[in-house]
Parts: structure tokens; sequence; C-alpha cells
């Protein structure tokens, strides 16, 4: 139970501090400011945690991949900024993967890893792009990146945790949760 309370209560300060601050132009360069960028944006927080939370009730080999599916897309977006090229709808992207991963959560969707993968890779192309516009000038590419990889990946943990947490408490409440993010994406997909 104190493991649950921890999780919880980090989840609603990570919240409360995303809504806290402004989403672009985060903290001072480099590693700190692309550390703190997924943490800062609720779009961002809220997509990467639903996705490790989803991904606990996957099959084995999706389970074990997300993370690998995470990073690879979130890279590949920011590769995609980086190299000069566009991708039209990002913001419309990153709310739809809230929303979607949102829907996962709620209906309980078990995907074939496929599937899984290459929805959860696609998701984190746009927040990848958005991670790789918003790099502040004069921050070491590498450093940020390094940053922002760790911020991502401690998301999804945090999120697989409270999946694991959960899948041994009643489901409506799973459930329930996902439609919060589901919600919440709907709103930021509207707005």
């Amino acid at each position: 139970m104190k493991l649950t309370a921890k999780l919880l209560t980090a989840a609603a300060l990570l919240t409360a501090f995303a809504s806290a601050m402004a989403h672009p132009g985060h903290a001072e360069g480099g590693f700190t400011s692309g550390l703190l960028h997924p943490m800062l944006g609720l779009d961002h927080l809220l997509a990467m945690a639903a996705i490790g939370f989803w991904s606990v009730r996957q099959n084995k080999l999706m389970k074990n991949a997300t993370p690998a599916f995470v990073i690879g897309g979130m890279i590949l977006g920011a590769a995609l900024a980086w190299g000069g090229l566009s991708l039209p709808g990002v913001e419309t992207g990153i709310a739809l993967s809230v929303l979607l991963a949102g829907i996962l959560i709620a209906t309980m969707a078990k995907l074939p890893t496929a599937v899984g993968g290459t929805l959860v890779a696609a998701f984190m192309v746009f927040h990848g792009f958005a991670h790789g516009t918003e790099m502040p000038a004069g921050s070491a590419l590498v450093a940020y990146l390094t940053g922002f990889s760790i911020g991502t990946l401690a998301l999804t943990f945090v999120g697989r945790g409270l999946g694991a947490l959960m899948q041994k408490a009643d489901n409506r409440f799973g459930r329930w949760l996902g439609g919060v993010v589901a919600a919440i994406g709907a709103v930021l997909a509207a707005g």
C-alpha cells in the first residue's frame, strides 16, 4: 500500500507541476531541458505514463518491447525535426495519442505486438517531433536527446508501475483512469 500511495503522490505532484509550467521553452538548454520537457507538458506526461500503464496487460513480447517502441518513435520524430522535415498535425497527433492511449486502457484492449508496437511508435513520433522542434537554442543535441530519452522512459516506467499495482485491484479503477485520460485527450484535441 505504501508504494501505491507514493506512486499516486508522485503522479499528482508531476501533474500539478506540469500544469503550472508553460509548455515550450522549459528550462535552460541541454540535458536538464531535455529531461524536464516530457514532464512539463501534460500531453506528454499523460501519453507516456498511459502507454506504460497499458503495456502491463499486453503479451510478454509487447510488454517488454514497449520501452524500445517508445524511445524509437521519440528519436525518429526528433530526427525528422532536426533534419528540417515537416510533420503536419503534430499537436493533433499528440492530443490523439493521449485520447487513444486512454481508450486502450479503458477498454483493456490487448493488441498483437506488431499492431501495438506500430501504434506506440507512431504516437511517439509526434511527441519526439515536438521535443525536437522545441530544443532550446544553443543546447547540445546529444545532451538534450539523452535528457528527454531518460525523462520519457521514467514516465513510461511510472505508468508501468501503476499499471502493475492496478492489475491486483478492481478493473473498474483502471477503466475509470483510462476514461479520464481519454477525456483529457479529447479536450486537448478540441483545443
